[in-house]
């Protein structure tokens, strides 16, 4: 009975972990968890997680927790997680185009010095296009804050930290 109890674990966790091998359960908080550990439990675990809480249907759905809705896994999750823990002191940052949260997001984003100036005073321009109305999530923020660095040529390489 336990044999066939472990034939029957293997077959269900081995295509769930074998698609995962480089970046751990795929994408979502599971993912993160597990992050740099490898072998069949942390992939398995990692998985479990990410399919128990949902996060890699939402991660998929709004581009976040190192997911994009193509398919293809990045690691943007540094800066959804960061946005999301900061959301009210960044809005505040962005409103006025300086402060130690915006300056954080660039850090976080990999802004170099030289564009630092027109990173700040692009957030502060879109400041109403980044946060909408004043509860948005952390995926609308997301979104919208792509959206302005991609209209700008010198700042959207660095829409692929979101």
């Amino acid at each position: 009975m336990n044999k066939k109890l472990a034939i029957v674990a293997l077959i269900f966790l081995a295509p769930a972990t074998s698609f995962a091998a480089d970046n751990v359960g795929g994408c979502g908080w599971g993912s993160k968890l597990f992050n740099g550990q490898t072998g069949l439990f942390p992939n398995a675990f990692a998985a479990i997680s990410n399919g128990f809480y949902g996060t890699n249907t939402f991660g998929m759905t709004s581009g976040t927790s190192g997911c994009t809705s193509d398919g293809v896994i990045k690691s943007s999750w540094k800066t959804a997680m960061f946005i999301d823990g900061n959301k009210e002191a960044l809005a505040h940052d962005m409103s006025i185009g300086s402060g130690e949260t915006l300056e954080s997001l660039a850090a976080v984003m990999g802004v170099r010095e030289e564009h630092k100036a027109a990173f700040f005073r692009l957030t502060k321009d879109n400041y109403a296009k980044i946060f909408h109305a004043g509860s948005v999530s952390t995926g609308v923020v997301l979104v919208s804050l792509k959206e302005v660095l991609v209209s700008d040529s010198t700042l959207a390489q660095y829409s692929a930290a979101i």
